[in-house]
């Protein structure tokens, strides 16, 4: 029994180890790229980043511990509003503002993940789509807030040493992209560790999990706490490539992150990254048919919906856990093979 521990610790060990390099070179080359293209591109890139770590937040809490959020867009708004006003009337520095987007949300999370331990499906659903209807409306009920303007959001010049040619954009990109891959490395452990595995149990069986000793409530309130911290952070650096209103934060931003989480594959960590790139892409996708169909305002206002919804379907009907898990099961296949 010892023996078998220690090689699975020996197999964890490497198998972080190799991610650490692999999370490593691609942030490399995301730099080296990012060098290479336009401003629109690298402000996409910055986008596709935030996305990417709002997606892996529902993917934590739904596609592991089987707990439905159709609000995430509140916990974002709240990371976002944290950093902006530490930032604004305590002259915090940015990476101090990143750190209380994180622990304001996880807090917020927390309280509201004590009614998550007691409620499940449809009413835990519920309670957090309320959440997003109703929080980024205070923001035009308190002064302080903003207001319908909003509050900027600073994340500084870039350093001088970097030289004239690094734009603001290409600061914010470096920003979001070193912010993510270390949060998706993170998960990626945590995941991977007991927490995980704890989670899995809770989202296919939670009476056998609770009759193997787990602790339902409690793994529950976890799972809730660390997703709303992500996706905290994931606001405030939304506010950093936009801005911090109630404009940024619609209802509809939390139907777009469960979108790109059912196209990644809700179970699928990696696959966030997918989910995020066809959202940022597809509206671009669109505008090109659009110009090809006749550029007419209508096509070009419903096409990006269609598009989506259509690749919904085919993800259900086709691939349920997402390309990345299908892919996954392919490679295992031919391995055994």
């Amino acid at each position: 029994m010892v023996c078998l521990d220690q090689r699975r610790c020996a197999v964890h060990k490497l198998s972080t180890k190799k991610a650490f390099i692999a999370y490593f070179a691609f942030g490399w080359l995301l730099l080296i790229v990012a060098d290479r293209v336009d401003e629109l591109r690298v402000y996409q890139g910055a986008t596709i980043a935030v996305t990417t770590l709002a997606i892996a937040s529902i993917i934590l809490l739904t596609g592991y511990s089987g707990q439905v959020s159709l609000g995430q867009g509140a916990f974002l708004a709240v990371g976002a509003y944290a950093a902006a006003l530490s930032q604004t009337y305590w002259q915090s520095p940015f990476w101090f503002t990143l750190l209380i987007a994180i622990l304001v949300s996880a807090a917020f999370g927390f309280i509201l993940a004590f009614a998550a331990g007691r409620m499940s499906g449809p009413y835990l659903a519920g309670t957090t789509l309320a959440l997003a209807v109703g929080l980024p409306t205070l923001a035009n009920q308190f002064s302080f807030l903003g207001g319908e303007t909003g509050l900027v959001y600073d994340a500084g010049l870039p350093p001088e040493r970097f030289g004239e040619e690094f734009t603001l954009y290409k600061w914010f990109f470096w920003i979001a992209a070193f912010v993510v891959l270390i949060a998706m490395f993170l998960l990626r452990n945590l995941l991977n560790s007991r927490f995980g595995r704890t989670w899995k149990a809770l989202r296919a069986n939670s009476t056998a999990a609770s009759l193997c000793g787990v602790n339902v409530a409690q793994s529950k309130i976890t799972a809730f706490t660390i997703s709303a911290g992500v996706a905290g952070l994931a606001g405030a650096l939304l506010g950093m490539v936009s801005i911090v209103a109630p404009s940024a934060f619609p209802l509809s931003l939390s139907f777009t992150i469960i979108t790109g989480a059912i196209l990644a594959g809700v179970t699928s960590l990696l696959g966030s990254m997918l989910g995020a790139v066809i959202l940022v892409v597809i509206p671009e996708i669109a505008d090109v048919i659009a110009h090809q169909l006749g550029d007419s305002e209508k096509i070009t206002t419903n096409l990006p919906g269609f598009i989506v919804s259509v690749l919904l379907i085919l993800t259900v009907l086709f691939s349920p856990n997402g390309p990345a898990e299908a892919m996954r099961k392919r490679k295992e296949q031919h391995a055994k093979h």
